[in-house]
């Protein structure tokens, strides 16, 4: 007669635990987006700030830049001005975790029976979820004042799907710096201050090939801007004219941009969660 043993193996107590976390990350997604419905503000103004952005460049600056036959400005700006919201977007995750950490709420949060990762991967996750409310309401205004879809169907949507990747796998450096600093101030002026120079030494809002030689190498291998060029060939926002001669980063920007999500990932995921357990019992 044969007997089985009672105690979990390896390989279950890994599946419960990766399925607790996922559990536990909803509800904590759950409730960050039940924060957002009750303070409306915080969507509004992440929402006119691109708005904004896509007006001004738009009417102000459009008329005086040309970016290349076959194609208007206003289509050239907007993938851009995507790229450039979703990062900033992000930014909502560290100063929602250092509110979250001056609060006390991660004290309560280790109180209870759930998984460590659970309020990273919740908090991460309903991020990405406000992103796409943005990038919603920013299409539209980017169709009303003359950008077009130029693909096919399932392009636009990789293209969409491709921002919102990227922009949550830099979540996860802001995660490191909200639970690092001591207020969501810091977090706000320390990631305006890297993050405003970034999005602009690119090409989201004129072409690299304009800039001055020394910020032209570091515009062509950021990140920033393969994602942005990956949107625009996605979204058929490109032109007639054949790519000019550059980097590998530029002429494959899907694949450099998904190696920059896996390196992000494979980096800031265990810094973030290590990071947490540290700041949790300070």
């Amino acid at each position: 007669m044969t007997t089985t043993s009672a105690e979990p193996n390896e390989r279950d107590l890994v599946n419960g635990g990766l399925r607790k976390a996922l559990v536990d990350g909803a509800i904590v997604t759950k409730r960050n987006l039940i924060k957002i419905k009750r303070v409306p503000d915080l969507l509004v103004f992440t929402t006119l700030s691109p708005i904004m952005f896509i007006l001004l460049f738009a009417y102000v600056l459009g008329s005086a830049i040309t970016v290349g036959p076959g194609i208007s400005y206003r289509e050239f700006l907007i993938p851009g001005i995507f790229a450039q919201t979703v990062i900033f977007g992000a930014t909502v995750t560290g100063a929602g975790l250092a509110d979250d950490m001056q609060k006390g709420i991660i004290d309560r949060f280790r109180s209870l029976p759930m998984s460590r990762s659970a309020v990273l991967v919740g908090r991460t996750t309903s991020d990405v979820l406000n992103n796409v409310i943005v990038i919603v309401v920013m299409s539209v205004t980017g169709l009303i004042v003359g950008w077009r879809i130029r693909s096919s169907v399932g392009e636009a949507i990789c293209g969409f799907l491709l921002l919102l990747l990227f922009a949550y796998a830099f979540s996860w450096i802001m995660a490191v710096v909200g639970l690092t600093v001591a207020s969501p101030e810091v977090v706000n002026n320390a990631s305006f201050i890297v993050i405003f120079p970034l999005t602009f030494i690119a090409n989201t809002f004129v072409a690299s090939s304009r800039l001055p030689a020394f910020l032209r190498a570091i515009a062509e291998w950021n990140p920033v801007s393969s994602v942005t060029q990956a949107a625009r060939q996605l979204f058929g926002n490109t032109g007639t004219a054949p790519l000019p001669r550059g980097p590998w980063s530029l002429h494959h920007p899907i694949i450099y941009t998904l190696l920059w999500v896996a390196v992000l990932l494979a980096v800031f995921v265990p810094l973030s969660v290590r990071q947490y357990k540290r700041a949790a019992t300070r």
